[in-house]
Parts: structure tokens; C-alpha cells; sequence
């Protein structure tokens, strides 16, 4: 397979988000012409369709317990892995199209099961997605995959892509967070016990995105086969991402973002990426969609000038 194939696998859940809409997402970002743009870049582009996912219609309710359909997300999961991992296997490039960003545990277990390798990951977000059920305050899944990743929440999360329960995927001095704004007091404190990086919009106004973006860059690299990127566009700003369920205002700006994305870029280390979180419903005329397309092709390789 060619260095340059990417397939993109869409994720239309919501389940794991406080508000309806982001199971649109992957449709609204294949109508921005997600795959024409990769192509011009010089991608081979599959596109793997899209994962069946329940809608809350269909359900009885969320479930017991303070995590939401865990059941019903981590079935999705649990398919999420196996496809991405047997895409990694035959040497795509995966591009997960969310969703809401639960998806991320589904995707990094996959990316890092089986042997692969030690993985490094960029965390773009708005919120530090740290929560398990003991600490949330609204049981939302999307909240809690960073904590999942490392091994803290309920086993069935801890579990997916068949690691042992508690299991962590990550090394912490591997991981950095950032853009991130706003996190809820009890999750602040599972944030210090993981020992990942995180760069909140506050070291990011004061230090730039350039420095950060760099710093974090070689983190993500530091001992490692390369690294997955997982964007959750509330991480920027509302005034540029409209269409999102958990906006945040004071967020990273349209060239701030494509700044992280280039130095993910010239580093040569992306092995697989993410978006989650657009949601259509809350968008205006597709703006939120089209921005994280053009994010996406700034981390696989666009630039102003070539060379």
C-alpha cells in the first residue's frame, strides 16, 4: 500500500453527547469535499462508508449508572477498533469522521493494539474529555475518553479493542492536551493523577501557538512510531466553529488551529486522525464542516506554498 492512502471511516454517533446533531457530522464533512481535497493533496482516498450507530429513538433511555448508553457506545466502539486497526494493518492512513468524541477511544485502541507500537497523541479540544463517572456532571460519555484511554473508568470503556481492564494505551509523557479551557473541578483532579501535558488557552495566548505547537509536536514524538491527532472542533473558537454542542468561547483562531495542524504535518509523524464533534443542526450554512475539512488537509500536508 502506498504511504499515501488514507481512508476515511465515518462514526455517526451521538449517544456519547448531551445534544442530538453530531451524528451529521461525517456527512456534512464528506459534503465539504473532504475526500476531493485529500485527493488534490495527492492521496489515494477510500472511503469506508460509515459504522452502524444506534439513535437514542431507538432506545429505552440511557441506562443506569452516570455513563449514558455505555452499552449501546461501546458496541460502536468495539467496531470502531477492529476497523481501524485492520485499515492501519493494510497500511491506510485512517481519518475518522465523528461523531461525537467518544469515537477517540475507538480509534486510539485500534491504532495501538495487536503490537503496534508505542503511539504518541495530540489532544485538540476544548475540555480535557478526563471525567469517568465518579466525577461527571452530566454522565455524557464524550467526556470521558481521556480518562478511558489511560485506564480510568467503567471496565467496559477500559476494555475496548480487548485490553485488559484498567489497561492504558498511552504514555503520559507521550500525550498533550491542547486549547483547552474548560475542565470541571473533580476532572482537574484526574487530569493531575493521569500526568499528561496540557496546554490550556492560557499558555497558548501567552507563550503562541508556535512554541506550543511545537513543543508538543515533539512530545507526541519522543520515543515513539508517530502519533494519532484527535480534533474536536470546539477547540476553537465559536466565532469560527459555530456548529458545535459544547461551545467555549476564547478558543484558538482559524490561523491558530491551521498552525498546530501544519506542525503536525512537517513533523512526518501522523499515523491517524480524528474530527468529532461538528454538529450540523447548530452549524451555519455548513461553516463548521468546511473549516475542519481544511484543518484535515493542513495536517495531511496543504500548505500556502509548496517547498
Amino acid at each position: 500500500m502506498s504511504e499515501k492512502a488514507v481512508c476515511l471511516l465515518g462514526v455517526p454517533l451521538d449517544l456519547g453527547a448531551g445534544r442530538r446533531g453530531v451524528d451529521m457530522g461525517p456527512s456534512a464533512m464528506r459534503r465539504a469535499g473532504i475526500a476531493g481535497r485529500l485527493r488534490r493533496l495527492g492521496f489515494s482516498v477510500a472511503d469506508g462508508g460509515n459504522l452502524e450507530a444506534p439513535v437514542a429513538e431507538a432506545l429505552d433511555g440511557p441506562g443506569g449508572g452516570n455513563a449514558h448508553y455505555l452499552g449501546e457506545v461501546v458496541q460502536v466502539l468495539e467496531a470502531l477498533a477492529l476497523r481501524v486497526r485492520r485499515e492501519r494493518e493494510r497500511g491506510f492512513l485512517p481519518v475518522v469522521l465523528g461523531g461525537d468524541h467518544s469515537i477517540a477511544l475507538g480509534t486510539v485502541s485500534g491504532m495501538t493494539g495487536g503490537g503496534a507500537g508505542r503511539l504518541g497523541l495530540l489532544w485538540v479540544d476544548a475540555h480535557a474529555d478526563a471525567n469517568t463517572p465518579e466525577t461527571s456532571p452530566s454522565g455524557n460519555l464524550h467526556g470521558m475518553p481521556v480518562a478511558a484511554l489511560f485506564g480510568r473508568g467503567p471496565e467496559a470503556l477500559t476494555r475496548v479493542g480487548g485490553f485488559a481492564p484498567g489497561s492504558t494505551r498511552l504514555d503520559p509523557a507521550n500525550t498533550a492536551l491542547i486549547g483547552v479551557r474548560s475542565v470541571d473541578e473533580p476532572e482537574a483532579e484526574v487530569v493531575a493523577g493521569l500526568g499528561v501535558r496540557v496546554y490550556t488557552m492560557e499558555e497558548v495566548d501567552r507563550r503562541g501557538i508556535g512554541p506550543v505547537a511545537d513543543e508538543a509536536v515533539a512530545r507526541a514524538l519522543d520515543g515513539t512510531l508517530g502519533f494519532h491527532l484527535s480534533l474536536d472542533v470546539d477547540a476553537l473558537d465559536p466565532s469560527v466553529a459555530p456548529g458545535v454542542g459544547t461551545p467555549e468561547p476564547g478558543g484558538l483562531t482559524y490561523r491558530e488551529a491551521h498552525t498546530l495542524m501544519e506542525a503536525a504535518a512537517a513533523s512526518g509523524g501522523l499515523r491517524s486522525l480524528e474530527v468529532a464533534e461538528v454538529n450540523p443542526i447548530l452549524d451555519i450554512r455548513n461553516q463548521t464542516a468546511e473549516v475542519a475539512v481544511e484543518l484535515v488537509a493542513s495536517a495531511l500536508g496543504k500548505r500556502i506554498l509548496r517547498g
